[in-house]
């Protein structure tokens, strides 16, 4: 049975991924997650923030004694609340790939076109195979059109391609006016892969402080169903490759999501939960079904469920909504 998975041009042992965490943080669960069975590992993100904050603390120090440092600097998290900076990111990135042989793939997170963006090519140089673009961009101006907001990512991407030759992957949230045609746009525009979806975290209230606080909470099950959805309507529409994220627990998920036409399933929430060695657990569900039902390979099935290929390409739309509520029973 051939397992492997081909990925942003890299063949990969297994299409089950470690999704950026606090696990890739400790180069000793890296190895882990690559004893466990994993295909690649996306490294937590590097946030533009944190290299804003340290260009303007360069500057803050060199201009120590003037009275003129940027007062936007009190608008950025304090250092304590990085687990790391620029430089010990891209110095983790090398210790990795020294570490593993399977493929490191770095993450940027930002919202902007500007300098951080080339941070890109560093990433590049200390060895990541790849890069995931993880665009956390929450528009709350009125008065910016969709146009606009989409434009910011294509320009961001445009910025990235141009400074690295490694493949790119831009990490979307599903809140488009119109998410097939952003995705088909930032395919023209160069992406390698297109990961579906971002979970922003949302902000929740505390009743005893009255203050705004964050607070993570991990996927559920019933959250692949976006992913699912989008990446069988997308696939055979994008030349780009489709990653699965958010939602994926089990490894009827994961082959569900190489169906409808996902290259890899990226985990993240169910190894926090459940530990590394449940990849073993995950992978060996997918073996045992594909050996049942008389798969060969995982290429075989991608794609298989798409909306392109099922019998009822209205499934994956309106009609399937409207059947769900006809039919349902209490």
């Amino acid at each position: 049975m051939d397992f492997t998975t081909l990925y942003l041009g890299l063949k990969l042992k297994s299409p089950l991924v470690a999704a950026p965490s606090p696990l890739s943080e400790e180069i000793g669960n890296i190895r882990k997650l690559e004893d466990a069975g994993a295909g690649a590992v996306v490294m937590h993100s590097l946030f533009e923030e944190q290299i804003v904050r340290e260009s303007l603390d360069l500057h803050r120090f060199s201009m120590k004694g003037t009275e003129s440092f940027a007062e936007s600097l009190t608008y950025f998290p304090e250092p304590s609340e990085y687990r790391v900076g620029p430089e010990e990111y891209l110095d983790h990135i090398r210790k990795a790939k020294e570490s593993v042989r399977i493929p490191i793939i770095g993450s940027l997170n930002g919202t902007t076109v500007g300098g951080w963006t080339e941070y890109a090519a560093r990433i590049q140089e200390a060895g990541a195979d790849a890069l995931e673009l993880n665009i956390y961009y929450i528009p709350t101006d009125p008065a910016l059109s969709a146009e606009h907001v989409e434009s910011t990512y294509i320009d961001i991407l445009k910025a990235v391609k141009s400074a690295v030759r490694i493949p790119v992957a831009v990490k979307l949230s599903p809140f488009f006016s119109n998410m097939a045609y952003t995705a088909h746009r930032l395919d023209q525009a160069g992406a390698n892969g297109l990961v579906l979806f971002n979970r922003f975290y949302q902000p929740d209230i505390d009743l005893e402080e009255l203050r705004v606080k964050s607070h993570v909470l991990l996927s559920t099950p019933q959250a692949m169903r976006l992913p699912l959805r989008w990446i069988a309507i997308l696939h055979g529409r994008v030349g780009a490759d489709l990653a699965a994220t958010s939602g994926i627990h089990t490894s009827g998920d994961c082959l569900k999501m190489m169906m409808v036409g996902a290259k890899v399933a990226m985990l993240c929430a169910v190894l926090l939960k459940k530990g590394i060695d449940q990849l073993r657990e995950i992978e060996k569900g997918m073996r045992q079904w594909m050996e049942e039902h008389e798969y060969e390979s995982i290429e075989q099935m991608q794609g298989s469920m798409s909306q392109q290929k099922t019998g009822d390409p209205s499934a994956f739309e309106r009609a399937q909504y409207m059947r769900a509520l006809t039919t349902y029973v209490s």
